[in-house]
């Protein structure tokens, strides 16, 4: 019988089985961020340990740091204690510190892959939940709290109970218009933000297969919006190609041993899952959340749901929704007036989602009323875009070209909604009070739908905006 992506690399790392029926596994790979890490060093403190294993890990900043000055110290005090933390730490303990200004900083799940950190067959760990996004790798990346980045520090392991696995094959080819992004929610949608509670996702089928890296990684991004510990997707020569180069990637006969190990880590024909879904393409479309859940979306095309024609639990969930969201039942998402613009986070803050919406952008003007923002990944994304003279593009349709960060995806720096103004946003969470209002909405959205939105002035068709229909 074959195996699973997910049982190779779980086979390759479990240390062994503990006490208490969980596994000791092995991470191959630590990124450390500003907000989840400086608590975890706290803790090795007070317990007189170090870091076992330095080298594996790897820091930048990116939840807190604002977008428009990055000078030091940060205006914030919060912010500046918690990147003077983790500055301490890395220089305490020989980790390698991915620092602003040093041409490397960024989102972290962006940074990891750009740099070739990431690769094939991994165990990723990261205290944040979006850690998953490495899994369009060929990886086993999973999001870990503050104790098990202790752990991790500590001893390179956590202890955690194995995943079913669910393969999601999405066959066919996606209509014009239509983006990683929409595939994603789409998922999202058909099967529930519970969904995938106790699996990993082996996304798979044609539509998977053709997709770029960048569009991989934005799927597997949001898989912990669909409820599953991680998300990952066969590597093959489009992995290979993509890594080939990299800053922390091997060369010549290193990498294409490399290959040849990292090609063995894919799903047998024949293994077996414990559940399998197949979407057609074809039923996707533009996709946009109405609700307070990413799983709360519904196609460009279609209305916003009635909870009235449903009963129980959904139909106070819809209601509750509709209230906070200002939304009324059975009206078109289409024409819902925006108040700001966001294009930006570790699921479409890369170059080929600026390279994009730029394409559409060019000669044209956002609506005087919206506020827009784009934020690239990185630093190396926003080097690329403004040597492409994307910057400019953006800013002379109106959005202000940011610095990187993660930004108003979760607005844990200056970069927030204000009462209860509306965003389209390119980010994966809809949360109520996520973009820094307590009253503030989100509609998520792939970014060409957010720049068609910025230029209406309101919730839009892409493919009608920017003529994109077959």
């Amino acid at each position: 019988m074959g195996k699973t992506l997910y049982q190779k690399v779980w086979d390759d790392h479990v240390v062994r089985q503990l006490d208490n029926g969980q596994f000791q596994l092995f991470i191959a790979l630590h990124l450390i961020h500003e907000v989840t890490s400086p608590q975890a060093f706290g803790m090795l403190r007070d317990k007189g340990l170090k870091v076992a294993y330095p080298k594996r890990t790897f820091a930048t900043v990116d939840h807190i740091i604002p977008t428009d000055d990055q000078s030091r110290p940060l205006k914030d005090d919060m912010a500046e204690k918690m990147i003077s933390v983790l500055v301490d730490a890395t220089e305490e303990y020989g980790i390698e510190f991915y620092a602003p200004q040093s041409g490397s900083q960024g989102i972290v799940h962006v940074v990891g892959p750009e740099l070739g950190l990431t690769q094939p067959g991994m165990t990723i760990g990261c205290g944040d939940s979006h850690t998953s996004t490495h899994g369009a790798f060929g990886c086993i990346a999973l999001g870990i709290g503050t104790s098990q980045v202790r752990d991790v520090l500590a001893s390179q392991t956590i202890a955690m109970d194995p995943l079913k696995v669910r393969r999601i094959s999405i066959q066919g080819k996606l209509s014009p218009g239509v983006t990683a992004k929409d595939v994603i929610l789409h998922i999202i949608r058909t099967l529930g933000v519970n969904g995938g509670v106790g699996y990993a996702y082996e996304y798979a089928g044609p539509v998977i297969k053709n997709m770029t890296m960048e569009e991989r990684m934005t799927v597997c991004n949001m898989s912990i919006e669909g409820g599953a510990r991680c998300g990952y997707i066969n590597p093959d020569e489009t992995t290979f190609e993509y890594l080939k180069g990299r800053e922390k990637v091997g060369e010549g006969s290193e990498f294409e041993s490399a290959r040849e190990r990292w090609r063995g880590y894919a799903s047998d024909d024949d293994a077996v899952y414990d559940d399998e879904v197949v979407i057609n393409a074809v039923d996707i479309k533009p996709t946009v959340t109405w609700g307070v859940t990413p799983a709360q979306a519904i196609s460009i095309e279609e209305l916003i749901p009635d909870p009235d024609a449903v009963e129980g639990l959904d139909k106070n969930l819809i209601s509750d929704a509709l209230t906070y969201m200002q939304l009324e039942a059975n009206q078109p998402i289409k024409g819902t007036k925006i108040d700001v613009a966001f294009i930006g986070s570790c699921t479409n803050g890369r170059l080929s989602d600026f390279v994009q919406v730029a394409s559409l952008l060019k000669g044209r003007k956002i609506a005087p009323n919206v506020r827009a923002i784009a934020v690239p990944g990185s630093e190396k994304v926003d080097k690329a875009a403004r040597e492409l003279g994307l910057h400019k593009v953006f800013q002379d349709s109106g959005f202000e070209w940011r610095k990187p960060g993660c930004s108003m995806c979760l607005a844990m720096n200056p970069d927030k909604l204000v009462g209860d103004e509306i965003c389209a946003s390119s980010s994966n969470r809809n949360f109520i009070g996520r973009q820094g209002s307590p009253t503030g909405r989100t509609i998520l959205m792939s970014p060409i739908m957010v720049a068609a939105a910025a230029i209406e002035g309101s919730v839009a068709d892409a493919r009608e905006v920017f003529g994109l229909e077959e």
